[in-house]
């Protein structure tokens, strides 16, 4: 059997999960030769609703595009966290956002509960890029797609006059993981 790992990007809409899953796919397939889909979810009121992205990576065809073995699961809010928490592999990987998930589950999964949005405000002076931050220690977490390629990504993506803000995002929270790995 190959290889395949499943992403669930979840909590808000309005807080670019779904941009995010999208970065994320595209520097598997693109930049980084893998295969990879993505698809995503939002309750009917969109911003400040529910919302969830799904990336799977593979080294073999995918013939199944919604995650269900999830590997890593990214939490933004305790609606998601308490929802979606339950479907994460053995093993797998919990990332919260500390300043907003209080309640954290149990489980055989590694968690890693950091101030994501604090992070984002504090250091790159936004809490509209705490995804970028969030896919920084995504990266850094998983090693399922290189650093290389998500930064490539992530400037194809990004509104135009916003790269450096993104990337410095993006660098901000892969070097948070990095150096707590130490």
């Amino acid at each position: 059997m190959g290889f395949r790992f499943e992403f669930r990007l979840s909590g808000a809409g309005g807080q670019g999960l779904i941009l995010t899953g999208k970065i994320l796919a595209e520097a598997a397939a693109i930049y980084d030769g893998k295969n990879a889909t993505q698809s995503q979810s939002y309750g009917p009121e969109a911003r400040g609703g529910s919302s969830r992205s799904e990336v799977i990576v593979s080294d073999e065809e995918i013939d199944y595009p919604k995650a269900v073995n999830i590997d890593l699961l990214l939490c933004f809010t305790q609606e998601a966290c308490d929802k979606y928490s339950m479907d994460i592999n053995k093993n797998g990987i919990l990332l919260i956002d500390s300043g907003f998930v209080t309640n954290v589950p149990k489980g055989d999964f590694r968690i890693y509960s950091l101030p994501i949005t604090e992070i984002a405000e504090k250091e790159v002076g936004k809490s509209l890029v705490a995804n970028l931050v969030a896919l920084g220690m995504i990266t850094a977490l998983t090693k399922v797609v290189s650093k290389e390629a998500v930064e490539s990504a992530i400037l194809s993506r990004v509104p135009k006059g916003t790269e450096e803000l993104n990337i410095n995002a993006f660098n901000i929270g892969f070097d948070k993981v990095t150096a707590q790995s130490k």
